[in-house]
């Protein structure tokens, strides 16, 4: 698809002596503002986001181009601004996985830290407030697991502390950086808030200062390696994610049936919503339709803002039993090892 970002950022066409591109994973456990920070790095909605941990289901490639100066620790740093080209790679939250589907979601986010140059790891400021002792450097289970894999393929990673902004006594933030520095060989540890795109401009330079030297990876105007269809699902999961309660979120899917670009301008869509029981079709559909009209309507104005032309969605609910707890079914709905 095409990039829509800002057409006042910088070009990645300009001429400099030096271009930089590499890929860069995006880790971290449900819930610390991984996708909001893609989303916010490379201007556009790539990654759905709701309150709820565990939305992010697979991996979602965003890309960042443009110009910026290296961090002074970069040996290459004192030339000027490089053109450089960061394919980020945002990953499921690594949790403890029950289901078929959530195990799914962990070797989804690990396996990609054997594919990219560079990593960023994502924590919650607000958390390690509370919960982290400065005597104490034990790392969080989370954590610990995705930085022993990273230390093991020799992957540089930078520390984003996020959502500094609910952290109300900021003489805390100095000491949480000061546990991070000293608990793992962060190259660079960058607070940011994600929803205000505070530190970002920073996290960047700190991030292509890890890239290796080279042409960019994607032409100009490639965003993602994800199609419009996928990205109309994901949309559509979205809105049933902000809808529905406690754990029916978890047991649903979406396929996109079909799909038709007509010549008037618009596009018809019909998609399916899977759930796993038959009490869930019902709560899904509502009292009179009221949940599915709704999830389509909001649906179909998201799908439409984000391909820039009328949309016409039609939803329908079906059943397959038990589907998160099979491999065969989960990779049916498009959760498949080693293909996203």
């Amino acid at each position: 698809m095409s990039d829509t970002s800002d057409p006042n950022a910088p070009s990645s066409t300009s001429k400099s002596a030096l271009s930089v591109a590499g890929t860069v994973a995006i880790l971290g456990r449900p819930n610390v503002g991984k996708s909001t920070l893609l989303n916010r790095i490379v201007g556009e909605k790539l990654a759905i986001v709701t309150p709820k941990p565990q939305t992010t289901r697979t991996r979602i490639v965003g890309v960042w181009n443009g110009q910026a100066e290296l961090p002074a620790t970069d040996a290459r740093a004192g030339q000027g601004p490089v053109n450089g080209q960061i394919v980020f790679v945002d990953t499921p939250g690594v949790h403890e996985a029950h289901s078929e589907l959530n195990r799914f979601m962990v070797r989804e986010a690990m396996a990609t830290i054997d594919q990219v140059d560079a990593a960023l790891l994502v924590v919650e400021a607000q958390a390690l407030a509370s919960s982290l002792s400065p005597a104490a450097l034990a790392l969080p289970e989370g954590e610990r697991r995705i930085l022993e894999r990273l230390a093991e393929n020799k992957r540089p990673t930078v520390l984003a502390l996020n959502k500094v902004d609910k952290v109300k006594d900021k003489t805390q933030l100095l000491p949480m950086l000061d546990w991070w520095t000293k608990a793992y060989a962060f190259p660079a540890v960058v607070p940011t808030c994600a929803t205000r795109g505070k530190g970002v401009e920073g996290l960047v330079r700190e991030l292509l200062g890890l890239l290796p030297e080279g042409p960019p990876l994607y032409g100009p105007d490639v965003l993602t390696d994800r199609t419009e269809r996928f990205l109309a699902g994901e949309l559509i999961r979205e809105q049933l994610f902000l809808r529905l309660r406690q754990e029916l979120p978890y047991a649903t899917a979406v396929l996109v049936e079909t799909w038709n670009d007509r010549p008037s301008g618009d596009t018809v869509i019909e998609a399916s919503i899977v759930v796993e029981r038959e009490s869930q079709k019902g709560i899904v559909v509502g009292k009179h339709g009221s949940m599915i009209r709704d999830v389509g309507t909001a649906g179909r104005q998201e799908i439409a803002k984000f391909l820039g032309r009328p949309v016409h969605l039609r939803l329908n609910v079906r059943v397959e039993e038990d589907w998160t707890n099979s491999r065969s079914e989960i990779a049916r709905m498009g959760y498949q090892d080693g293909t996203s």
